[in-house]
């Protein structure tokens, strides 16, 4: 186990130069025996300012001036719908001689064992006690790799409380059993416990699984730390590379100083900017939600500007679901898991009910146009048009932070809002 990259600070600023120098000693010095057959895991479009795209540009360059002739990529994208041709060029380029494979959460996987009841009992305080079977998309086990390389980001997360690691490969590439019953597992254990935090359930989780199971397949996780300005463009701030839990740790560390704002007050209004190319369901803008959670006040207001949003959940069943349950409360949702078989199948799609809901502290309003009042209001939100709202808030000319007694938000997936005392 070790580390072979950690490069940054929170004053760093990691130029496409740089990058390239980092990669090409990872590749050609830190892995010079490997060479041949390789496997990029990024995460997909809804994660652009990962920056992954532009390292898979670069290892591909790398890998075939260098290494071999055979690159491909299997975009981590556990429950989203599969990436358009638009998006893989919008997000990697041209990549000619690369081949791009989807992944499927219920198809074409590898069983690689069980996560045992008692462990999970154990980490959520014996809220949540069931085995989790843990399986990864059979690419990745049975493709004959002579080495996988994970890209992502590291930055605070609802359900793990931070993400990548290990979990892009065990929720990215992972099967539903997995996303589900981690999903309820950090839902049941409180949002709250585990935002920004490292030592959390459902990283605890995460880690057995990779001693237990994953180790022996010697992935090497590359992990960005990025952070978004003011002015709302992206910097990165570190670079990381290894196959154990303390490469994850480093570029964590980071993140938790970097990617966390924490307010002097709560916020009585704050207004969320949902990016269309990033954000097109409430499964993901409801980051919005779960980002500012810590730092609206009782009987505040979150305002999301949603332009893209077309529908709830980015999978048809998961859609459904959420139509027909809404973001009810978290009593109310636990009560209707015990009630209903199709949310015990679904266990990721209530613990998204749950993470959605304010239970009535603070109002969310979705700006929207394509998903319609009657869609918004149906599932428990506040609406408004969203032509309206971007000309009275003046949307593009606002700056990330406080404008005047608004709170701003540009892109709620690239940090966490708390405020002191909460």
């Amino acid at each position: 186990m070790a580390t072979y990259l950690a490069y940054g600070n929170p004053n760093a600023v990691i130029t496409t130069e740089k990058k390239c120098e980092l990669l090409h000693d990872l590749l050609l010095n830190q892995l010079s025996g490997i060479g041949g057959k390789i496997l990029v895991v990024p995460p997909d479009i809804t994660r652009l300012p990962s920056n992954a795209g532009e390292l898979t540009k670069i290892l591909y360059q790398i890998w075939s001036e260098t290494k071999g002739n055979q690159f491909d990529i299997l975009p981590a994208i556990g429950t989203h719908t599969p990436m358009t041709k638009s998006q893989i060029k919008t997000m990697f380029g041209d990549l000619n001689q690369a081949s791009y494979y989807d992944h499927n959460w219920r198809t074409g996987l590898s069983p690689l064992g069980e996560i045992p009841s008692d462990l999970v009992s154990e980490v959520s305080d014996g809220k949540v006690d069931y085995d989790i079977s843990v399986a990864v998309n059979q690419r990745i086990i049975e493709g004959g790799y002579d080495l996988i390389l994970s890209i992502g980001q590291v930055i605070p997360h609802e359900v793990a409380g931070m993400a990548n690691g290990f979990k892009n490969v065990l929720i990215g590439t992972g099967g539903q059993e997995m996303i589900n019953k981690s999903h309820f597992l950090g839902a049941a254990d409180g949002i709250e416990r585990l935002l920004g935090q490292t030592n959390t359930s459902v990283r605890q989780i995460f880690n057995y699984a990779h001693n237990n199971f994953l180790k022996k397949i010697g992935i090497i996780y590359i992990m960005t730390v990025m952070e978004t300005s003011k002015s709302g463009k992206t910097i990165m701030r570190g670079l990381f590379a290894g196959n154990d839990h303390q490469t994850f740790e480093k570029a964590a560390k980071l993140s938790q100083t970097v990617n966390i704002d924490w307010l002097e007050k709560p916020l009585n209004q704050v207004v969320v900017y949902l990016d269309p190319i990033e954000f097109k369901s409430t499964w993901l803008g409801n980051k919005a939600i779960y980002r500012t959670r810590m730092a609206i006040s009782d009987n505040g207001e979150l305002i999301i500007v949603a332009p893209g949003l077309k529908e709830f959940g980015e999978d048809p069943e998961i859609d459904y679901l959420i139509r027909k349950y809404g973001y009810s409360g978290t009593e109310t949702t636990l009560q209707q898991v015990l009630e209903n078989e199709d949310l015990q199948a679904n266990l990721s799609a209530a613990a998204h009910l749950i993470h959605g809901t304010s239970d009535g502290r603070f109002r969310v309003t979705y700006a929207t146009s394509e998903l319609s009042r009657e869609e918004i209001e149906s599932v428990g939100y506040e609406w408004a048009d969203v032509n309206q709202v971007m000309s009275k808030f003046n949307i593009e000319q606002l700056t990330g932070g406080f404008n005047n007694e608004l709170f701003f938000i540009s892109n709620p997936a690239q940090g966490l809002w708390i405020a002191k005392g909460s």
